[in-house]
């Protein structure tokens, strides 16, 4: 049940969100037991974000990656060289100016009920 959200300061199109998405889709495999089937992936484009004092002119990323349970640091480490390679190639952001969040959860919700 892992969740993506990835906020830039910069616009969006569908071509690039789906990308992203599709490359997203494939690397959260890196997780163990995790796979692109309970994949939930949102963007949020046009994100005021201010990095190293600059005024967000230049363009940054947060991602928060969300999932029920835990993965070993190393799969973590994995991750984050997947979803950097990836907006830094589709989105042409710099890797130096991508953060990304982990939080790991006991309790998820899905189709009215609890894992």
């Amino acid at each position: 049940m892992p969740f993506i959200n990835t906020k830039v300061n910069m616009p969006l199109d569908r071509q690039q969100q789906r990308e992203v998405k599709e490359r997203l889709g494939r690397a959260i495999a890196l997780l163990p037991g995790k796979s692109e089937q309970y994949l939930m992936v949102g963007f949020e484009p046009d994100y005021p974000l201010y990095f190293q004092g600059d005024d967000g002119e230049r363009p940054a990323a947060m991602v928060e990656v969300s999932v029920f349970g835990s993965a070993p640091a190393a799969a973590y480490g994995k991750l984050t060289a997947a979803v950097t390679n990836t907006l830094s190639e589709v989105l042409k952001i710099d890797p130096s100016r991508i953060y990304v969040k982990y939080s790991e959860h006991q309790h998820w919700g899905w189709n009215g009920s609890n894992f």
